[in-house]
């Protein structure tokens, strides 16, 4: 049988693969869709039980149907779900049963969700291209680039006068720092993701034109075969990740993509650069000297708020499981470094600087002893003094190059015969004199192509692989610092501290010996949570102290940089002057000479929106961002904001570029750490296209955001320039004020919605789906008090809302607010139209509050309500939440002054309308499941594991199809 992906036209195939028709190059999609569908539908009926390949079909058209009544505007009630409950109930019956239903439709999302990955690397291929087939001189007819590209930015810039040295210095200024957390927002499991990344790459791969025949049938088989593998492979895990496990789980992006991005992403930024400024091409740097613009860090092993798992012992690990990794990689590196560069000095010479290091090196080696087996590489590579400088490195690095086909790492012995590298200036130094004698000897090209990459990378890295962040909540550190206050003798922790503050000062003391034995670059800061005062970060630094850890930076130590984390509305609006009290501080002043007067803050974007709402939480950061800019510049700070944005709306998620750009003008220095959380990291990093893709967007909207090319060109408009006149701000602080009472009052002061959201979600089922390591609710001693909104985290909040499809912290408030606005004066809808025309922030809010009510479904909402027992209480809370949500509706598309939502971002709507009827069911089954388990546990029956572990698979298909879980 032909394959499903074999074309009738190789021509008609490389059309769709490069064509920037919008119908066309959809179509690569939409047979990637269909054929993937139809091998599920074989796997089906090969492996599940008899008839759930039936029931799926069924259920599937009975979905269908009902969305397609909508969009007719069918008599039939939006929300009626009567011919899909009654089948749905039927399939529930047994739970053995519907956990196959639920994995099916699970698995379908799981394969659509690859589909769209590959389409999005397609096009990104198709856009570099396009690019390149500009040449230089053709510059009148510029052909447009990729939305949100740097080559645009760099146009931009072009014409408002920056040339290339000025392009470059403010390059220099730009730093983006991911940091990858571990909150409990990735359902999959680490086997379910190398098998992800194996049909990922086989889809990749059909890509390919041309292809015989007989190798596209082959890889279909491999598909068909991996499909098999995900579907006999358990998708819901039979115990919490441990800690450890998370960290590897991280680590892995390192492995399967970030490695090679690097050099990808640098030679890109080279290439538009040259593209750009092309009569300056020749001054392009070469990649060794590039502006370091990428660098990496975690808390994964160091968030120890609330998370009772992470202790000294893991943050041990988490560093030396890092190191491990990186020491891995650089010996690879190196390997092939050494297998490819048979240099001898009998063809050319080397440097006298390269000679002198390595008789400095051989003559160690001999010392150890005449017979090692790495002296004997002096034997056998006489004159290729390259090979054995290399030898002596990977030696350094713990590794060996005896054979030119491996190279393995081994644990750091201070028996080797040559000492470990301890400081990454020491790789960097060999690594210069490496580089330095291929350049004066003819080998520039060699340099360029085995050197270069290698030395960026050691200048990113270091010899730690990214910076570790430690965090904890100031509560906790305000309780040891009053256990410790009577305690006679610190050197020893006192046998009558509390378990939690033993804890506190057993974390210090380990980062001392941490700082000692590994790369102190590793540990440069401590997080603070819920950080309240001054007082909060100064307690950090005593505690340190206690510990023995040395806060001040110094030339080979960046010391430990106390991070306060401002994260509900109160807080976000007392920062400034928290801030200003802390950098006065005579106690606080050496310690910022020590850190040269840089100063890191972080803003919390998921409790804020929690405690105030979509609009008040992101108009509250930008109003905080700002005024802390000011106070820094006052205080003469260089001030780095540290974003701790969720993966979706609720909790700051959303396009990144755009919210980079929207940062307040004049308050942003090119330095950017955000946080990369739970199924962000596989939609950004899982893929060496996707990842170069995802950092060149970031650095362009941070160049953007400082070079301000529009703003340049006319510096009195208002138009996406970033100037925030004062009506507008007046116009804002209004909404805010309008949208924060109403969120108060109906949501976080209401007892009557959190009963409702305990009851109408899945939200106690979070437990089960044994996500993260880390607890739904703080435990910590000092939060010992009954249940409520207030102990509940960012991420179950939002996780309830999003699985039940009311997405509710994405938009409630936001209606209330603009319909207020604007009344009955159409001049105020026409201020607001305005400002979503032109102002950043404005239109970030509104664009992502549109994408919340495109996934949000009200029909499903209230199959979800029906399961509130208090009947009066349910009709109260939904009626509420669905006025406000048409309300929203209502007010977006007046705003934005389109028909229907997504209007102008046809490819997410069509996403979304395609998934609709294969989410429906698994919410529908879901709520059956859970009303089943409910009545159970009201009966006293025993725990049903099998109706656990269903419910967990819808869970996982839910969040497959709204490609979001919390």
């Amino acid at each position: 049988m032909p394959s499903l992906w074999l074309p009738s036209s190789w021509s008609q195939r490389l059309a769709e693969l490069t064509s920037p028709s919008s119908d066309l190059k959809a179509a690569p999609l939409r047979r990637d869709v269909r054929s993937l569908g139809m091998l599920l539908g074989i796997v089906l009926r090969e492996q599940a039980a008899p008839g759930v390949y039936e029931a799926v079909e069924a259920l599937r058209q009975a979905a269908r149907e009902r969305r397609e009544d909508e969009e007719d505007g069918s008599p039939q009630p939006a929300g009626d779900l009567a011919p899909v409950l009654a089948r749905v109930h039927q399939q529930a019956e047994d739970p053995t049963r519907a956990y196959q239903l639920a994995r099916a439709f699970s698995l379908y999302f799981e394969l659509i969700n690859l589909a769209e990955t590959n389409h999005r690397k397609r096009r990104r291929v198709a856009h570099q291209l396009e690019e390149a087939s500009q040449p230089a001189m053709w510059r009148p007819v510029q052909k447009p680039v990729q939305r949100g590209a740097l080559r645009g930015t760099l146009r931009a810039m072009r014409a408002a006068g920056t040339d290339l040295p000025q392009a470059l210095r403010l390059l220099g200024h730009v730093c983006i720092t991911p940091v990858f957390t571990a909150h409990p927002t990735e359902v999959a499991r680490r086997s379910v993701m190398f098998k992800r990344r194996r049909i990922s790459d086989l889809l990749e791969q059909l890509d390919r034109i041309p292809l015989p025949a007989a190798e596209m049938e082959s890889l279909e088989a491999a598909l068909l075969a991996e499909i098999t593998a995900l579907w006999q492979t358990d998708d819901v895990r039979s115990a919490r990740p441990t800690v450890r496990d998370e960290i590897r789980m991280a680590l892995d992006y390192f492995e399967s993509s970030l490695f090679d991005t690097l050099p990808v992403l640098y030679a890109e930024v080279q290439q538009a650069l040259a593209a750009e400024f092309y009569e300056s091409a020749a001054s392009v740097p070469e990649l060794a000297d590039m502006p370091l613009l990428v660098s990496f860090g975690s808390w994964i092993g160091g968030d120890r708020d609330g998370n009772p798992f992470v202790t000294p012992a893991t943050t041990t690990d988490a560093l030396a499981m890092s190191r491990d990794l990186l020491n891995a990689h650089y010996l690879r590196r190196l390997q092939n470094v050494f297998d490819q560069l048979a240099t001898s000095t009998q063809q050319v010479p080397v440097s006298a600087a390269l000679k002198e290091k390595l008789h400095d090196y051989l003559t160690a080696l001999r010392s150890a002893g005449a017979n090692t087996p790495d002296l004997r590489l002096v034997d056998r590579f006489t004159h290729e003094f390259v090979r054995l400088f290399i030898a002596c490195m990977m030696i350094r690095l713990g590794g060996s190059a005896q054979s030119s086909a491996t190279a393995e790492s081994a644990p750091h012995d201070a028996t080797r015969p040559l000492p470990p590298y301890t400081r990454a200036a020491d790789l960097l130094a060999d690594l210069a004199t490496l580089r330095t004698s291929l350049d004066d000897n003819r080998g520039r090209r060699l340099a360029a192509l085995l050197v270069d990459p290698l030395v960026l990378e050691a200048r990113t890295y270091g010899l730690h692989l990214q910076a570790l962040d430690i965090r904890q909540h100031a509560r906790v550190h305000s309780i040891a610092i009053s256990e410790l206050a009577t305690a006679a003798d610190l050197t020893a922790i006192p046998p009558e501290l509390t378990a939690q503050t033993a804890e506190v000062v057993d974390t210090f003391r380990t980062l001392a010996e941490l700082k000692r034995t590994s790369p102190p670059e590793a540990l440069p800061r401590y997080v603070i949570s819920g950080a309240t005062s001054a007082e909060d970060v100064l307690n950090v630094v005593r505690l340190a102290r206690i510990g023995g850890v040395r806060v001040e930076g110094s030339t080979d130590d960046p010391g430990l940089q106390p991070v306060p984390l401002f994260e509900s509305i109160e807080d976000l609006r007392n920062a400034p002057a928290i801030c200003r009290e802390l950098w006065s501080s005579e106690a606080y002043k050496p310690l910022l000479e020590s850190w040269g007067r840089t100063q890191e803050v972080m803003l919390g974007y998921s409790d804020s929106n929690k405690d105030g709402g979509m609009i008040t939480s992101t108009w509250e950061i930008f109003k905080a961002h700002r005024a802390l800019h000011a106070v820094a510049r006052e205080n003469g700070i260089d001030l780095r904001l540290f974003h701790g944005r969720g993966g979706t709306v609720g909790r700051g998620g959303g396009p990144t570029h755009r919210a980079i750009f929207a940062q307040p003008i004049d308050s942003f220095n090119g330095e950017l750490r955000i946080t990369e959380q739970g199924e962000v990291l596989n939609w950004k990093y899982s893929d060496v296209i996707l990842a170069e893709r995802n950092l060149e967007l970031m650095i362009a909207a941070a160049l953007d955001a400082i070079a301000r090319p529009a703003l340049a060109l006319d510096p009195n408009s208002s138009h996406l320039t970033g100037i925030l006149p004062v009506a507008w701000e007046q116009t804002l602080d209004t909404l805010s004020t309008t949208s924060y009472d109403f969120y108060r009052k109906h949501i976080v002061d209401s007892p009557e919605t959190f009963i409702y959201f305990e009851q109408a979600t899945p939200v106690a089922e979070l437990e089960h789906a044994r996500i993260g390591s880390r607890p739904a609710k703080r435990t910590d001693a000092s939060s010992a008090r009954k249940r409520s909104m207030e102990d509940l985290r960012a991420i179950p909040w939002v996780f309830g809302w999003m699985q039940s499809r009311h997405l509710v912290p994405a938009w409630f408030g936001v209606g209330h607010a603009l319909s207020t606005f604007v009344g009955d004066n159409p001049d105020n809808l026409a201020c607001l139209q305005t400002i979503f025309k032109s102002f950043p922030l404005f239109i970030d809010i509104i664009r992502n509050v549109e994408m919340a009510l495109a996934k949000a479904d009200f029909g499903i909402a209230k199959l979800y309500a029906s399961m509130v027992e208090d009947e009066g209480l349910r009709d109260r809370v939904y009626t509420m939440l669905e006025a406000e949500f048409n309300l929203t509706q209502k007010m977006v598309l007046a705003v934005t002054g389109q028909t229907t939502l997504l209007q102008t971002n046809p490819v997410l709507e069509q996403s979304i309308r395609l998934r609709n009827p294969y989410v429906d069911p698994m919410s529908l089954l879901q709520v059956e499941l859970i009303r089943r388990k409910r009545a159970a546990v009201a009966e006293n029956q025993p725990q049903n594991v099998e109706l656990d572990r269903a419910i967990t698979a819808t869970i996982n298909g839910i969040s497959a199809g709204l490609r979001n879980t919390g």
